[in-house]
Parts: C-alpha cells; sequence; structure tokens
C-alpha cells in the first residue's frame, strides 16, 4: 500500500500546481490513484479490495496530501463513502458495487449537503419519492467535491415528503441512472483542484440502492461517515501542513536560504519549535483517536457514545487550527520572498490556501457548539 501511494504522491506534485491553477481535478493524479489499488483501500479483500483499515487510511492520506492537498480531500471522501457502503449497504448492492470500487472504475462522490442546511448532515428538506419504478431522487447540491469526474454518488434525501426534516435516508445512485447538470463554478480562494461545484441531480434509483435503514441515515452518519471523514480530513490536513515544514526545512538548510533567515537565531528556533509542537500536537491526536474508533469497531461497540464523538469532534476543530496556524507561521518566517510568493520553490501560500478551508469543511463552530453540548453529558469527562 505504501509504495502504491508514494509513486502515487509523485505523480500528484507533478501536477499539483496545474490543478489549483486551472480549479479542476488533476485528472493524471486520478487516472494513477485509479491504476495503484488504492480506491478499494477499504473495501474488503473478497470483493476485491486492499482490505486495508483506519490506520492505513491515516497514514496514506498523509503521503497523498504530500503530494497534492485537493486530490488527497478527493479520495479521503471516496474512502468516507466506501466505508458507508461496505458497512451498510445491503449484500447485493456491496456485491455490484464493491468489485467496481476495488478495480477503480467507481469513483464515489457525496451528496450530504443542501441548499439552506450550512453543511448539516441530519437535516434535509429533498424527500424521496416512490413511483412505479423505484424512488425519484431531485436534489440540489450546492458542493459536490470532485463531482464531474464520480461514476456514483451517496445521496442524502428525506426519507418520504411526509417525513420530518430530521429522517434521512441515504441512497445510492449510478451517474447513469441519473440526469446531472452543473449549477455553480468553483473559483475559490483554496482547495481549487477538488473542483466542488454545485450540481442537480434528477433520476430514478430502485428501492434496493437505500443504504441502511430507510429513515436510518443518522446512524449511518454517527458509525461511518462523520467518524472517517473525520480522521480523514485531519490527516490531509496534516499531511500538507508536514509537506510544507519539510519544504521549509530543507530551503533552510541549503545554500538558497533567504538571506534575511538566521538560522542561528533564538527567534527562528523558537518559531521553528512553535511550528513543529502543532504539529506534533496533531499528530499525537490523530493516532490516539484512531486507535480508539479502530478498538471500537474491532469490539462492535457503538461510535456513538458522549465521549468518542467529543474527541471525533476535537480532533476535527484541533487539526483544522493547528495545521492552518503551524502553515501561517511558516509563511511569516519564510517572508514575502519565499512565504507570499506564488510560483515559490516551497509553496507555503498554496498550503496556506488550501488549509484556510479546513475550519470551513463542517464548519468548526457547528463542531464545537455541539462538543460544549456534549461536556454537559460526560460527568467522567473521560478524555482521549
Amino acid at each position: 500500500m505504501l509504495e502504491a501511494a508514494a509513486r502515487v504522491r509523485t505523480v500528484l506534485r507533478q501536477h499539483a500546481d496545474a490543478a489549483d491553477e486551472e480549479a479542476r481535478v488533476s485528472e493524471p493524479g486520478m487516472a494513477e490513484l485509479r491504476r495503484s489499488g488504492l480506491m478499494g483501500l477499504l473495501v474488503p479483500q473478497e470483493h476485491g479490495g486492499l482490505g486495508g483499515d483506519l490506520a492505513d487510511l491515516v497514514e496514506i492520506a498523509q503521503l497523498l496530501a504530500d503530494g497534492c492537498t485537493s486530490t488527497a480531500m478527493i479520495w479521503a471522501m471516496h474512502c468516507q463513502q466506501t466505508d458507508a457502503l461496505v458497512r451498510f449497504a445491503a449484500p447485493a448492492l456491496r456485491d455490484r458495487l464493491l468489485p467496481r470500487v476495488a478495480r477503480g472504475e467507481l469513483y464515489l462522490a457525496s451528496i450530504t449537503t443542501g441548499p439552506g442546511t450550512s453543511g448539516h448532515l441530519l437535516s434535509n428538506a429533498s424527500p424521496l419519492s416512490g413511483t412505479t419504478e423505484g424512488l425519484q431522487v431531485l436534489r440540489e447540491a450546492p458542493i459536490v467535491t470532485g463531482g464531474t469526474h464520480a461514476e456514483g454518488f451517496l445521496i442524502t434525501m428525506r426519507s418520504s415528503p411526509d417525513a420530518p426534516e430530521s429522517e434521512i435516508s441515504l441512497v445510492y445512485a449510478d451517474r447513469e441512472q441519473l440526469d446531472v447538470v452543473e449549477r455553480q463554478d468553483w473559483d475559490t480562494l483554496g482547495m481549487r483542484g477538488t473542483h466542488s461545484l454545485g450540481l442537480k441531480l434528477t433520476g430514478v434509483v430502485p428501492r434496493s440502492q437505500v443504504v441502511g435503514e430507510d429513515g436510518g441515515f443518522r446512524t449511518v452518519a454517527l458509525e461511518s461517515m462523520a467518524p472517517v471523514g473525520h480522521l480523514a480530513w485531519a490527516a490531509c490536513w496534516l499531511g500538507a501542513a508536514r509537506s510544507a515544514l519539510g519544504g521549509l526545512v530543507g530551503l533552510l538548510r541549503s545554500p538558497e536560504r533567504p538571506r534575511s533567515i538566521d538560522v542561528r537565531s533564538e527567534l527562528v528556533a523558537e518559531r521553528l519549535a512553535r511550528i513543529r509542537m502543532d504539529l506534533e500536537l496533531v499528530g499525537g491526536y490523530l493516532h490516539r483517536v484512531t486507535d480508539e474508533v479502530g478498538q471500537l469497531r474491532a469490539a462492535g461497540s457503538s461510535l456513538a457514545g458522549t465521549a468518542t464523538q467529543i474527541h471525533l469532534n476535537t480532533l476535527k476543530v484541533t487539526a483544522a487550527e493547528l495545521t492552518f496556524r503551524s502553515v501561517d507561521r511558516m509563511v511569516q518566517l519564510a517572508g514575502l520572498s519565499v512565504g507570499y510568493r506564488r510560483r515559490s520553490s516551497v509553496p507555503l501560500e498554496r498550503h496556506f490556501r488550501d488549509l484556510r478551508s479546513a475550519a470551513l469543511n463542517y464548519s468548526n463552530d457547528r463542531l464545537l457548539t455541539a462538543t460544549g453540548a456534549l461536556t454537559l453529558m460526560d460527568r467522567s469527562v473521560q478524555l482521549a
């Protein structure tokens, strides 16, 4: 797995600037990912996949983000969707889809946000409607990561027109079952290579393509999508920040070091120490929470416990804040000539723009509010 990831990383590095400049998915990078077998990292071996676990996901996400953060996030979110299929799809649907995922033929995109929901996973106003042919899908999505390249979609919708907005179902749809219309351009500050434009999806899917219980998406979210997403996102952000620090340290140790930076200065040493400490803290907490989630899964226990939810929320918020802060400090240390300039030998400017999105990707504010409420329920204060 790691050798394959290293080969993909090389390709991603070669095309990261172009993906950022053009605000388009790196087609060479995606093609290499499909060839590598890594699209099936979480697919069980009996379905042709690599049979990897969450520790593998976290390690490989960091490697890929070292090459291109945008493409690493596309891959990470695909793995998030794959985990939901593995754990909650009916056997017939798994048997049909997972071998395609393992062969790199099926990239899964997520349709879990909607107009007016502010990214809230467990609220959706778009209802499924039953027809003689199956379930009618009519769904507006303001942001779909890599959606124009997806062969399949996992879509959240209200379970019926009469159901409350909190009664959400998760439905799989092949692209060929849908009419897909692009609704909004993608011209953003960072993460430009995810090409996360808006889509309108219309079509009919068989009832057998509901993933999990009808109206039971909350369970899928708590046991799969949210925890895998937080782990994978944090790993991508950490990988990007590690890449930035490695490039900066390499420059400071080279003859091309800017004259304005005195590596013998105590101020420079102190700044480097604070950068490194932030990344150490994220790395340590990421691995601790990954172990916790892995152990609970291995024991067949739920991830919906109060302490575990607090730990996952804390991981996401902490990783978003500290990785961005570390790159901000790197830009300050490197100065205008290196840190702030596009086409610099160390792409700190791109890392800075990419990691600014981390706090917005499922808003830190929403998670902090939830964590505060959960804290009142955890009298024993079970720390990670």
